[in-house]
């Protein structure tokens, strides 16, 4: 079965009283292979923008239907991966498996994290036209970080056999 994707992006506020505010502006890709697909990008979606301190504007892409290829700041993180076990997913799943949902934090910022749990930022976004296409609909002039090209010149330059093919703008129906 084919899989679905998507990508949106928005800003973070945080902080406490005895820390300084921060906002942060974050993207996340969505993915999903089994099940009802657009369901699940709909419902990880809705949680994600209802998560403290999630601040509009909130930009999303199409969802696109793409071929089936190999899949693979740490508050946040840890919220996306709660959000995966909500709806399904096993924290303990062989990598490059198809799922229900598959929440990746693309970039945060200028934040760069490599340990075992989480890197950022992503270090194959730039190589995948699943996440590269959605992320274009919204920033197609971001540049990456660690990158020196556009969101939209990364897309064109790669060679990436697999079709993403636009399914659908609709984040509401059902």
């Amino acid at each position: 079965m084919s899989a679905v994707s998507a990508a949106f992006s928005g800003n973070l506020a945080g902080g406490t009283l005895a820390s300084t505010a921060f906002e942060m502006r974050t993207a996340i890709a969505l993915g999903s292979n089994l099940g009802d697909r657009l369901d699940n990008l709909r419902a990880a979606r809705k949680e994600i923008v209802e998560l403290v301190g999630v601040q509009s504007p909130i930009l999303s892409s199409a969802i696109y239907e793409t071929d089936p290829i190999g899949c693979e700041p740490v508050d946040l993180w840890k919220q996306l991966a709660e959000i995966e076990v909500s709806l399904g997913r096993s924290r303990d799943h062989a990598r490059n498996v198809s799922r229900e949902i598959d929440i990746d934090l693309l970039y945060a910022d200028e934040t760069k994290i490599d340990d075992q749990g989480l890197q950022l930022p992503h270090p194959r976004v730039h190589l995948r036209k699943f996440v590269l296409q959605p992320l274009a609909d919204i920033r197609p002039d971001l540049i990456l970080p660690n990158q020196t090209k556009t969101v939209r010149e990364l897309l064109a330059q790669l060679h990436e056999s697999g079709n993403v093919v636009c399914l659908t703008n609709d984040w509401e129906s059902r």
